[in-house]
């Protein structure tokens, strides 16, 4: 059984059976190397997600010297200036509040009004597609539609939308473990320049109003301070970096998944009404977010051992998404599965707040291309990126 080891390729290219090994293990493993404790089991995991003894950030109780931890150093705060002050990294009453104003521009129903855009962007690129006689799905399609989608609500010109995937990668870099000094200055150079042009988009747009949601943040920034200037930078980078990241890869994992399992494919060919279990079930089986961190604020136990205060927890959605305990068969690929509560977009305050938008990119992306590509097929075998924490592929080249 192989070692649960971020740093073997053995590992990354399939870490399902080391989280099983854990799994049998015990519910909480404390691992040397990142100094966190594992939480590889799917109740745990579930339950910590909404536990308010933990959190993502700890400053609003304590200082690094109160929490027993390092200050980062000082030429890492153009990152954390642009990072820490995201909602997904604040906890009540900050995060409370931001929240509230951004969940405006994600209502039901305002979600459901993109869709006829986003089918129809999606039936574009992958046309462009088969016009090219394929190519790679992850540049064609899996990256430029979430993108665009996102970019069109923030209110981000056309012709600027090409800097934002360059600058996400460098910063979600950030979230992998133990990252090296030059993954650092990389991060810190995409902040810099990440915040820069934001602020001169949000200048552009106090100018000139529109009824994109950056002008929807400026409007609630100046009817009385309710979101600082560098709140309102720090959502919009957020919002550009989740709004797509997750659904590339989801998009290129469930596409390998899915050629490696052509009894499946043809089965959801042949009935498109598994398409939307299917977006549920490739998220949970190839899970494109592996891990979730928390701060422990208080002692909490878990099955027997106490973490203490001052601790970092690694929630391991990867594992808790192939728990027996939960899943029938969780090593095997249904497209039809019902009973599937994957947690693949977190849980409890910090549940992702573009999941809907996220499921109707990826339902809209696999009709198109089951629609518009009905012969796509691999055209050699993919290269895994080097990441463990967020999990995806280098490029999906495949055959029209």
């Amino acid at each position: 059984m192989p070692a649960f080891d971020p740093r073997s390729p053995e590992f990354l290219a399939d870490p399902y059976p080391a989280y099983a090994e854990l799994r049998a293990r015990g519910r909480a493993h404390y691992y040397a190397p990142s100094d966190q404790w594992l939480v590889p089991h799917h109740a745990d995991v579930s339950a910590l997600l909404r536990d308010r003894r933990l959190g993502r950030s700890y400053g609003h109780r304590f200082s690094h010297e109160e929490f027993g931890r390092t200050p980062p150093p000082a030429g890492h705060e153009p990152f954390h200036e642009l990072n820490d002050r995201g909602m997904l990294e604040l906890e009540p009453p900050d995060h409370t509040r931001i929240r509230r104003l951004v969940s405006k521009a994600f209502t039901p129903r305002t979600v459901e009004q993109l869709q006829p855009y986003v089918q129809k962007l999606a039936a574009e690129l992958v046309g462009r597609l088969v016009d090219e006689g394929g190519g790679d799905l992850l540049t064609a399609v899996a990256e430029p539609l979430p993108v665009a989608v996102i970019a069109e609500m923030l209110g981000v010109p056309e012709e600027d939308r090409p800097l934002l995937r360059p600058w996400s990668a460098a910063i979600c870099a950030m979230y992998e473990l133990n990252p090296p000094e030059e993954t650092a200055r990389q991060a810190v150079t995409a902040s810099l320049e990440f915040s820069a042009y934001l602020r001169g988009l949000i200048a552009a747009r106090r100018e000139k109003p529109g009824t994109d949601l950056i002008s929807g943040l400026i409007a609630a920034h100046d009817e009385g301070g309710r979101l600082t200037e560098a709140e309102m930078v720090a959502t919009c980078a957020l919002l550009l970096n989740a709004g797509h990241e997750a659904t590339v890869n989801s998009t290129v994992n469930g596409w390998h998944a899915l050629f490696r399992h052509p009894e499946q494919l043809a089965a959801l060919r042949a009935d498109r009404s598994l398409l939307p279990t299917a977006v549920e079930e490739l998220m949970r089986y190839d899970t494109p977010l592996q891990l979730f961190e928390r701060w422990v604020l208080d002692p909490v136990e878990i099955g027997g051992t106490t973490i203490p205060r001052g601790a970092e927890v690694a929630l391991l959605f990867g594992s808790a998404n192939h728990d027996p305990a939960v899943f029938t068969a969780p090593d095997t690929l249904d497209l039809g599965r019902r009973d599937n509560p994957h947690i693949s977009f977190s849980a409890g305050i910090h549940y992702c707040i573009g999941a809907p938008l996220a499921r109707i990119e990826l339902a809209a992306s696999m009709a198109a291309l089951l629609d518009g590509a009905p012969g796509l097929g691999p055209a050699a075998e993919p290269v895994r990126k080097p990441n463990f924490v967020i999990r995806g592929l280098e490029g999906l080249p495949v055959v029209v």
